[in-house]
């Protein structure tokens, strides 16, 4: 472990939650599928260890994965078949993981940071600014985002044969150039404090800190195509550290 893990270790206790279900339809069994010699949820823990988590929970429904048991620092919690469907939410997954009735002992004040096993191309950077910025904003969320195209401000709905801007009015009829900088939710990291989700039940909150991440690290994999544009990446990556 570096010493940047190792100070923000001390300085802020923080768990890891790994969720991963047997069921996808757009690429079967995709979250124990080999990328890059090893599982696709494998490297989300190499992340949460490489960053110094103090404890890594897996939450699943996947035998092989529940056979292979725990370790010291890496936890197996079963998930139940109603929040392993299809419309599960996630919220539903992370309070089950935080309930006493799984007996973690994840106390209030604990860091927690949500990695989906589909992002497999962050990296421990991403995760310490995440909780970095958690604390420094004061904020109830840090949530990874990364940029798209500003073009989507030009974008409406239509209400009643009407068209209803999606934001500003005034950005329909603006050059592209001059529009402001866009970011959408990547999925990659959400980092909240244990105590704030049991009270909240769930993500939703105003107070949200943006961990920016290139698209390179933002990938969302759930499909054959995206599988195999992260193995690329990632070959690119190891390519360029040899």
């Amino acid at each position: 472990m570096s010493d940047s893990c190792q100070n923000l270790s001390a300085v802020h206790q923080w768990v890891a939650i790994v969720p991963m279900r047997s069921g996808s339809k757009g690429l079967p069994s995709k979250n124990v599928r080999q990328l890059g010699g090893m599982p696709l949820y494998q490297h989300s823990v190499r992340v949460a260890q490489e960053a110094g988590a103090s404890k890594i929970v897996l939450s699943t429904d996947i035998e092989s994965v529940i056979q292979r048991g725990h370790s010291d620092t890496v936890f197996l919690v079963r998930r139940p078949a109603k929040l392993a469907g299809d419309l599960s939410p996630m919220d539903g997954v992370v309070a089950h993981v935080l309930s006493h009735e799984v007996g973690l002992e994840i106390s209030d004040s604990t860091i927690v940071v949500l990695l989906q096993p589909t992002s497999p191309l962050r990296l421990p950077q991403d995760v310490h600014e995440s909780i970095q910025l958690l604390v420094a904003n004061d904020a109830d969320l840090a949530m990874g985002v990364t940029a798209v195209d500003s073009g989507v401000l030009k974008y409406g709905q239509i209400v009643d044969g009407r068209f209803v801007p999606l934001s500003r009015p005034e950005y329909c009829f603006a050059n592209r150039q001059s529009l402001p900088e866009v970011v959408r939710p990547n999925g990659a990291i959400y980092a909240f404090r244990a105590g704030w989700f049991r009270r909240n039940g769930g993500f939703e909150t105003s107070r949200i800190a943006a961990v920016s991440m290139p698209e390179e690290r933002s990938i969302d994999v759930d499909s054959v195509e995206d599988f195999e544009r992260a193995e690329a990446l990632l070959l690119k990556r190891r390519e360029g550290a040899a």
